[in-house]
């Protein structure tokens, strides 16, 4: 029983929960993205569309069956390549799709890709040549009805039976589980066991297409028509649902209708988009073309599992972040980027670039646009309420805005914005371009008092506290004294950090009533009493673990609004505490106003946020299921060779192998989260490849390659727009080792190896042989080789020996020649002295000389004439000097053919190192003739005055 009551409190939880995220906002639009024709690649008409169990969605396109995951678009296209006008995705996970002629489904083979079975073939085409389009397919009772104009055929068991329309159908619908057509002369039909039964009163809708039935109550049907409206058919009666709604469908006429949670209904329209209504027939928003739809012709619309909307058109497909807590004012309004915003006697005030602009609140926002505020047209910085008068501080001035229009210039300078003088009741300081100025409260309303001299900086950044007025200038301050009356700064001074440790000011602000300065992160007061800045530790506290924050402000229910980066985030007071948001405000990131945070909380429900391109309605209230974590899928996994397609609803797929030569793979991963798709990250880790997950990117591809063999694991996880993460999806697989590092490979290795090491091992026994054999050999060898280099260096030896012998020999001989020489030169001196004897002999007077004395005269004079004549000793010298210096007169001779006998002898004497005096002797000559000599030699062998005569002919 318990557990029964705990399934019942669970259920009602549930159900509670799913109910209460079903909220349309009647506030602004929520955000729209189209998708054209050349985004998804298919027809440009969609006319149903399906969700499967992992989140992906599907299209009945002209083109064929689309499929989007989130990240890509893949096209199915019939066999007779006919439009796709429906669909409908069973319990199974079968896609049944029906187009002309043709109907059946899609299912995933074992590889995951979806592969079409045609259900048409089974029509008998003896019977019917025709089966026409097939515009609705329902699943009722474990059985697939597709439906025709002519006939309906029931799939069951995989048996095809065939139901005939009456006269002719129009559409069908399931409304709590029963199914209905409608006939266009019997009116609506239920068909119950096989047979049509017609429901009573309905022949009144004959004359009209009935595009949809919904159940919205106990006993109550909604019944919507192509042309004449809305009915209801309740207790067997039809009546016209007299509506804001109806008006609009009799006005633009539908095509079909859906149902958000049983609390809200979708109408499509052929000529203005679409409204939601509540179920008493109040409209609560309207989308159109002007709106941010890119077709105004709705063919279907379908509430996906987040409760989100997705429109098929007439030309492209649409999706509505319905389930997201904000909705936007933006071009459609008339409102351009918004600095600041406030409600004012029933009336929604934004200052924008353009000027001041309004918006009734309390009527409702889906039609009319804003207006603008006459007077006002120009940059507008800010709009306040100060004294119960709405203050607009503009680029023309101070206005004060009544009724819609400016009734009073108060000054005409610019201004950014306007703040209370502590101390000082009923005045108020302006900053403007000038510096700033004095306001005071009269009768008349705010009026203009003075300029503030001695300071002429401006800047939107400033506060009072009761002793200063602080200016944030750059990333500077400046702490000002105000006079008492209040007509000049009595002090000034500027301040460049707040501590030693901290330089330069991020943010200025004021914080329950009390001035706060930050930086880093870090929150400082001024103590005048010390005239010093300490730190606010609490507060510093509650920003540590958030983004630097360059902006902070204040809102009228104690929230800390704080701007990081290009994004914001809030800390929301539950009763004493904060809590920190920042994931829902992601999808603002790069649309705020730099420097200019601007968040207007008018109650718990309200809050409007400035942005560059319009105004944004948050409404923390509407709890949905954003929050929830999104889901990571690994898409596919595709190697050279083979796809496998994942997350198309197949059974797991298990042992992958992938061969070595195929060892390229390539991932690609999907998320179906359709909100802010371009926020939306992945990151992967291939184990044991990766060692860390990767960085978060957008990208949804990723490509390995040469990866080596062994098992990996590749997961995959996604983060979206709200920074949450998903659980990871994993994949396993195997690259086959190549076939040469096979486990049987090996077991070839190791019998190769042993076989190899008994061939080495007989090969080097034999080669050890062989090499005591060759050693032996080398031996004798060495041994002869080193014999023969013994005798040869015995010969050179004795060749040596013999040369220097020889040479010995040599200088033995020239000695000789020497000597020779000298005695020749004896010789030639003894015969020259005889000469001169026999000279002086006769002179000598014989006849006066006795006989006896005459005698021995002229005996002597014999004497020494016989021994000149018979002295050969000068020949022999020649001879021997010329058989001595052979080879050299030989060699001068051939390389100086022109050289003659003398010059020969000449050569000879001095290359035997003789003196000139030696040489004319013997030579027979004077010693200048030998230095004529010797220089035509010179000039005949080719010598300069600087070169050695003798150190050449030594040369030759």
């Amino acid at each position: 029983m318990k557990l029964i009551k705990s399934y019942f409190y669970t259920t009602f939880f549930i159900l509670f929960t799913i109910s209460f995220f079903a909220q349309v906002k009647n506030i602004g639009l929520p955000d729209v993205r189209n998708y054209k024709r050349n985004e998804y690649k298919g027809g440009t008409q969609n006319w149903n569309i399906g969700q499967d169990k992992n989140g992906n969605l599907y299209f009945a396109n002209n083109n064929g069956l689309l499929q989007f995951d989130g990240s890509s678009w893949k096209k199915y296209p019939l066999p007779n390549l006919t439009s796709v006008r429906c669909l409908k995705i069973g319990d199974s996970g079968k896609i049944f799709v029906g187009g002309y002629n043709e109907f059946g489904y899609f299912q995933p083979d074992n590889k995951g890709k979806l592969k079409y079975t045609s259900l048409a073939k089974k029509v008998d085409k003896n019977k019917i040549k025709i089966i026409d389009f097939i515009w609705k397919i329902h699943a009722v009772d474990n059985q697939i009805i597709f439906q025709s104009f002519a006939r309906a055929y029931i799939f069951k068991n995989n048996t095809l039976t065939i139901l005939k329309a009456p006269k002719r159908f129009q559409f069908s619908f399931v409304v709590n589980n029963r199914l209905y057509f409608q006939d266009i002369e019997q009116g609506i039909l239920e068909y119950k066991n096989g047979k049509l039964y017609a429901l009573p009163n309905t022949k009144s809708l004959n004359s009209t297409e009935v595009w949809a039935m919904y159940s919205i109550g106990k006993g109550k049907t909604l019944i919507v028509t192509l042309e004449k409206g809305l009915f209801i058919y309740e207790n067997n009666t039809v009546t016209p649902w007299n509506t804001e709604a109806n008006n609009f469908v009799k006005k633009n006429n539908s095509l079909g209708a859906s149902v958000i949670n049983n609390k809200f209904i979708v109408l499509n329209s052929v000529l203005d988009g679409i409204i939601i209504c509540d179920f008493n027939g109040k409209i609560i928003q309207h989308i159109n073309r002007k709106k941010g739809l890119q077709n105004n012709t709705v063919l279907t619309s379908f509430i996906d599992n987040k409760n989100n909307l997705w429109l098929g058109l007439d030309n492209g497909i649409a999706y509505v972040n319905q389930s997201s807590p904000f909705t936007y004012f933006g071009f459609s309004y008339d409102i351009s980027t918004v600095y600041a915003s406030v409600i004012h006697q029933g009336n929604l005030y934004v200052a924008t670039n353009q000027g001041v602009f309004y918006h009734a609140w309390n009527n409702n926002f889906k039609e009319d646009v804003f207006k603008l505020v006459e007077g006002t047209t120009a940059q507008s910085w800010n709009v306040q309420i100060i004294d119960n008068e709405l203050i607009c501080a503009n680029n023309r001035g101070a206005l004060v805005i009544n009724g819609g229009r400016v009734t009073r210039i108060i000054d005409s300078k610019g201004y950014f914005g306007f703040k209370k003088i502590p101390n000082h009741p009923g005045f108020f300081i302006g900053s403007n371009y000038d510096g700033f100025a004095v306001f005071q409260k009269t009768g008349a309303g705010l009026t203009f008092k003075n300029q503030l001299l001695g300071f002429d900086k401006s800047s939107n950044s400033f506060e009072l506290d009761q002793s200063y007025l602080w200016l944030k200038k750059d990333e500077s301050i400046y702490r000002m004294t105000l006079s008492d009356d209040l007509s000049r700064f009595s002090s000034i001074k500027k301040i460049d950090r707040l501590t030693s440790k901290y330089r330069n000011i991020g943010s200025l602000q004021q914080i329950d009533g009390k001035v706060y300065f930050q930086t880093n992160n870090h929150f400082f007061r001024y103590s005048t009493e010390q005239e010093l800045f300490y730190e606010d530790k609490h507060l510093s506290d509650l920003f540590k673990n958030i983004p630097v924050i360059n902006a902070l402000s204040e809102d009228s229910q104690s929230n800390l609004w704080y701007a990081f980066d290009e994004s914001i985030g809030v800390l929301m007071k539950e009763k004493n505490k904060y809590k920190n948001i920042v994931a829902p405000f992601s999808n603002l990131t790069g649309n705020l106003v730099s420097n200019y945070l601007s968040v207007n909380t008018i109650d718990s429900k309200n809050i409007f946020i400035g942005l560059t391109d319009g105004l944004a309605h948050y409404d923390p209230e509407l709890l949905n299921n954003f929050t929830t974590k999104p889901k990571a899928f690994i898409r596919s996994f595709s190697f050279p060779g083979d796809t496998i397609v994942l997350g198309n609803n197949q059974n797991k797929t298990e042992n992958i192998r992938v061969p070595y030569s195929s060892n390229h793979v390539r991932f690609t991963f999907s998320s179906p989260t359709y909100e802010n798709l371009e926020n939306v990250q992945f990151s992967y880790q291939l184990e044991p490849f990766d060692e860390k997950w990767s960085n978060w990117s957008t990208i949804s591809i990723k490509e390995y390659t040469n990866l080596r063999e062994g098992d990996y694991t590749m997961k995959v996880k996604v983060r979206n727009s709200y920074g949450i993460q998903s659980e990871p999806s994993i994949i396993s697989f195997t690259i086959s080792p190549p076939w040469y590092r096979h486990f049987l490979a090996f077991m070839l290795y190791f019998i190769l190896l042993i076989i190899t090491i008994y061939f080495i091992s007989n090969r080097i026994k034999m080669k050890i042989r062989k090499n005591k054999y060759y050693e032996t050999i080398e031996q004798r060898r060495l041994y002869l080789e080193k014999e023969s280099k013994i005798r040869q260096e015995q010969y050179d030896l004795e060749k040596e020996i013999e040369k220097l012998k020889n040479d010995k020999l040599q200088i033995k001989i020239l000695a000789k020649d020497k000597e020779l020489v000298n005695n020749s030169l004896q010789v030639v001196k003894k015969n020259k002295i005889l000469n001169g004897i026999i000279h002086k002999l006769k002179e000598i007077d014989i006849d006066a000389l006795d006989d006896s004395t005459k005698f021995q005269v002229s005996k002597l004079n014999k004497s020494i004439v016989k021994e000149v004549n018979t002295d050969k000793s000068w020949k022999d010298l020649e001879k021997h000097i010329k058989n001595v210096h052979f080879e050299f007169l030989k060699r001068l001779k051939e390389k100086y053919p022109t050289i003659s006998p003398r010059e020969l002898d000449l050569s000879t004497y001095l290359l035997m190192n003789m003196s000139t005096k030696e040489i004319a002797e013997i030579m027979n000559i004077s010693g200048g003739g030998v230095e004529l000599a010797r220089y035509r030699l010179r000039k005949k062998l080719g010598l300069n005055k600087k070169e050695n005569l003798i150190g050449f002919l030594m040369s030759i």
